[in-house]
């Protein structure tokens, strides 16, 4: 066995509480003349912008080649309707399990009560998301879904050209699903897909490797930057976050295991990798070869892990997509004393549950945030007094999202005859198999 410091976990933890006391320090060095960010704030964003770039950038062909691949798999499974119909159900039931605790407990908490006079960080908004937006922007623009924007400061305007995640999920189940009625023919592009998957798979490993460092950088940013004092005056939010996302994690997930046959510990000990790479990344898609490789750990057949998991990591979100929009809306609502009713709730349920693909698996859930505000009725500038602290929200929402991801592979396999159990009790850490 490997001395436990050469394990993965163990390295990101060390990151994670180096970035804690850098960000301390950098926070008591106050700012450098000028008001610019001192040295060692400076050094820890550009590094902390770097990895979020390097995952950012594998993401497009991550994507693609995850997806049709996924969909091409389901050739060599017999029951490949059903998989599809359970998964999606599965989908559909944790969420709604999920955006009715996070409701509950606004409900109980009343976070954004009694906040209007206080003296809130508020953050513009730079996008937006209504039910026109997200039905439009799921027809794309041209065939690789790229996307461009113009951003006009004092100094002048910068254009800027990337990819449209939901557009590429949509393009890419175009291909997978083509490539299933053409047959034997699309072979040859197949194997060119499962290559390129193999190959991006590679490189996006080079990059986790370089997470505990990472981790220390985002983490020491966000304090550096925010420090408590955000925390602190949007103290209740955050913790009725938190309490939601640790309910459905350490409650919810473990009850619908047993209600399976299964138990929950050797889930949380071989899905833990996933699990703490989501918090410290806070991407689902940039989490998603080892997401797919503890799947498979876990004793989950190979080839329904392949079409499971990379549509979950694109579209399964409990975190962002139900517990969060749930409780920032009745956060919003409380900041600008709108009463909620019975139909409010249940919009808020039916927007979690079927616009959980607006967040498409990149970090931050503001679209969804919107989405949900706009259905309501609610003033879109309440999004602009979360951002402050939304990067703190966003790693225990990743966190949880990509539990779900592995958990419902986990349901439907057991629930199919498709569960090695011997695998899924076998013992043995998957951190470092993962990352290989």
């Amino acid at each position: 066995m490997a001395p436990y410091y050469r394990s993965f976990g163990f390295q990101v933890l060390v990151g994670m509480v180096a970035g804690l006391l850098l960000g301390l320090v950098a926070r008591q060095m106050g700012t450098a003349p000028g008001g610019d960010l001192n040295w060692l704030a400076t050094t820890l964003k550009t590094v902390g912008s770097i990895f979020v770039s390097l995952l950012k950038a594998i993401v497009p062909p991550l994507v693609f080649a995850a997806i049709v691949a996924s969909i091409a798999n389901l050739r060599a499974l017999d029951n490949a309707a059903r998989l599809a119909g359970q998964t999606l159900l599965w989908f559909a039931i944790t969420a709604l399990i999920a955006v009715v605790i996070g409701m509950a407990i606004g409900v109980v908490v009343q976070p954004g009560a009694g906040l209007g006079a206080a003296p809130l960080v508020f953050k513009p908004v730079d996008s937006m998301g209504g039910w026109l937006d997200f039905l439009k922007g799921l027809v794309p623009a041209n065939s690789l879904a790229l996307s461009g924007s113009t951003k006009v400061t004092e100094s002048g305007a910068s254009t800027s050209i990337g990819f449209n995640i939901l557009q590429l999920l949509v393009i890419s189940i175009a291909v997978g699903l083509a490539t299933l009625k053409v047959g034997d023919k699309a072979e040859p592009f197949l194997a060119f897909v499962r290559s390129l998957l193999a190959v991006v798979r590679a490189i996006l490993g080079w990059v986790i490797r370089l997470t505990p460092i990472g981790s220390a950088a985002l983490i020491g940013t966000a304090v550096a930057t925010y420090g408590w004092e955000a925390l602190a005056r949007l103290g209740a939010f955050t913790g009725a976050v938190y309490l939601g996302l640790a309910i459905v994690l350490l409650v919810v997930y473990p009850l619908l295991l047993i209600a399976n046959g299964l138990k929950p510990l050797p889930f949380f000990a071989k899905a833990w990798p996933a699990i703490q790479l989501g918090f410290v990344s806070r991407s689902s898609v940039g989490t998603l070869p080892v997401t797919e490789t503890v799947t498979e750990r876990l004793g989950v057949d190979k080839g329904y892990a392949a079409f499971a998991i990379p549509l979950a990591s694109t579209t399964k979100m409990d975190g962002c997509a139900s517990i969060y929009p749930a409780l920032a809306a009745i956060f919003v609502a409380g900041f600008y004393g709108i009463p909620l009713h019975a139909i409010d709730y249940a919009l808020i349920a039916v927007v979690s549950v079927i616009g959980s693909a607006a967040t498409a698996g990149l970090t931050g859930a503001i679209v969804m945030l919107t989405l949900t505000l706009s259905t309501l009725g609610l003033p879109l500038e309440g999004a602009g007094l979360l951002l402050a602290i939304d990067p703190i929200l966003d790693m225990g929402r990743t966190a949880v999202n990509v539990a779900g991801q592995v958990l419902v592979g986990t349901i439907v396999a057991k629930r199919e005859g498709i569960l090695d159990e011997s695998a899924y009790y076998g013992e043995g850490s998957v951190a470092q198999e993962a990352l290989t």
